[in-house]
């Protein structure tokens, strides 16, 4: 059943159970969300405090640049560096060409930077205290050359980051919780009642189950139940199409019962009087009611000769009959195949009449195989008699080897040989082909009975032909090797077919 072979190799491929499988989906999915909600609260946080400390360089700058605008210049940097103490900022006293007043203080910038400093006015820098807020402001009448910067320090972790975490985990991990839980909860219940489908179509599935049309109980209303009903509705075809395959079924053994036994008697009511018409002709032409004129025994030998062609045509189609309703029984036996070559070839030798064909039989003396010896002889006669049909002169020949563990039997002649395109053909039933078909008389049936025939062996045949330069028939058959003694005193090795099991087969 490959449909359930492949199903088979799906599950094997999805191993993955789906229960654990999409509580894991929704983890990952609230862990990433958890993560973006995190990283945007701490970015919100960081401008938050970036804005602060800003706002908070502006009011330092603005409350010291007016501070300073009253004190004595030589008084200035004391009062600078104690609001620097106080405040935590960094403050420098500027003249505007960017050159400190305060010897002991640079902030660790060069002088290109304090002037993009005094040009900015505000803004963000690093400085020996890290990553800095800065405002700049003039100092004003009567030190108009004086500038105030002031540099607040931006931390590093926004103030409440901590907090915004903590917080963040603990409602994840409960939002996750009861997320996990429902979604747990929701495929449990989905995978019983995938399994039970799958269970119920597993035990329709099974190769000894009759399809019996059974529906499967449809446990829910979703996609699940859809397919359900859907699937009930296929199993339901089928099963009416069982039905009515085993009507025709039953039908078409009882036709063929019926005409087993049309042919039979059909069989019987033809070979009587055409036995009697041969038996008759055969002692006219043995002369016993005295000699016979040259017309006479021409008209007798063409009354033979269509008789004997018409019991032919009827042993093929009795024998195609009995192959087609599996009623024809192998009978098989230690068989001499050499003894069966040679008593084709005499049976055939009285065919050949004038024309000029020699009979050639190779091999070894005996050729020992396990085999029906009647089918055998029907199957060589058979290809030795097409041979001898379609040979205008020649020789056709047997062989017999033991080659490779197999019995190979080859039937060759020098006929006309067979087109490529025709050389299958040859085994379809009532087939003839070649150029010699309108003067070859026959059913078409031989070549097909013998490839049946040869199957029912646990063999092959095949044909090598070329146009104009004959063709050589191929038989071959699993042999085996069995030491037996006792002819003549002498120990032989005979070979013989693998008994091979089939049930138009006795033995």
């Amino acid at each position: 059943m490959p449909a359930v072979a492949s199903f088979q190799q799906r599950i094997q491929r999805l191993r993955l159970p789906l229960v654990p499988l999409l509580p894991a989906i929704v983890v990952a999915i609230g862990a990433f969300t958890a993560i973006v909600a995190g990283f945007l609260g701490l970015a919100h946080l960081r401008s938050m405090s970036d804005g602060i400390a800003q706002d908070r360089a502006d009011v330092l700058a603005s409350t010291l640049a007016a501070r300073i605008r009253t004190t004595d210049g030589t008084d200035q940097p004391m009062v600078i560096r104690r609001a620097a103490r106080r405040s935590g900022a960094e403050i420098l006293l500027l003249t505007h060409d960017g050159i400190s007043r305060m010897d002991d203080n640079d902030a660790g910038l060069d002088t290109p930077q304090l002037l993009q400093v005094l040009i900015e006015g505000r803004g963000e820098v690093i400085t020996r205290i890290g990553r800095a807020k800065y405002a700049a402001r003039p100092i004003g009448p009567p030190f108009q050359n004086l500038a105030l910067v002031v540099f607040v320090s931006a931390p590093a972790q926004p103030e409440g980051a901590t907090s915004l975490i903590r917080s963040l985990l603990v409602v994840t991990a409960l939002l996750l919780g009861v997320a996990v839980f429902v979604a747990f909860v929701f495929v449990r219940e989905l995978r019983g009642d995938v399994d039970f489908v799958r269970s119920e179509i597993d035990r329709m599935a099974e190769p000894d189950a009759a399809p019996t049309g059974r529906p499967i109980r449809v446990r829910m209303t979703d996609q699940v139940g859809v397919l359900t009903h859907a699937f009930n509705l296929l199993v339901d075809r089928f099963a009416a199409a069982e039905r009515a395959y085993q009507l025709d079924l039953d039908h078409a053994a009882s036709l063929d019962r019926d005409r087993a036994a049309f042919l039979g008697v059909l069989s019987h009511e033809l070979r009587t009087p055409l036995n009697a018409i041969l038996g008759f002709t055969d002692v006219l032409l043995s002369e016993v009611d005295g000699p016979l004129d040259a017309d006479t025994r021409e008209n007798l030998e063409h009354v033979r000769a269509s008789g004997s062609h018409l019991r032919g045509l009827i042993d093929d189609i009795l024998e195609l009959s009995a192959l087609e309703s599996g009623q024809l029984r192998l009978s098989r036996n230690r068989v001499d195949l050499r003894a069966v070559a040679d008593d084709v070839m005499r049976e055939a030798s009285a065919r050949i009449g004038s024309k000029n064909i020699a009979l050639h039989v190779e091999g070894p003396s005996p050729a020992y195989a396990y085999v029906d010896e009647r089918r055998m002889w029907q199957i060589l006669s058979n290809l030795v008699s097409n041979a001898i049909k379609f040979t205008t002169s020649g020789d056709v020949r047997i062989n017999i080897a033991l080659e490779l563990g197999q019995i190979h039997i080859s039937v060759s002649d020098t006929g006309p040989g067979i087109d490529a395109e025709d050389r299958e053909a040859i085994f379809d039933e009532f087939r003839q082909v070649g150029p010699l078909t309108a003067r070859a008389k026959g059913t078409g049936l031989g070549l097909f009975i013998a490839r049946r025939l040869v199957t029912m062996h646990g063999g092959t045949i095949m044909v090598e032909s070329e146009v104009g330069q004959g063709s050589c028939f191929h038989i071959r058959l699993p042999a085996w090797s069995v030491d037996t003694g006792g002819f003549d005193g002498f120990d032989v090795v005979t070979t013989g077919l693998l008994p091979v099991a089939n049930a138009g087969e006795s033995q």
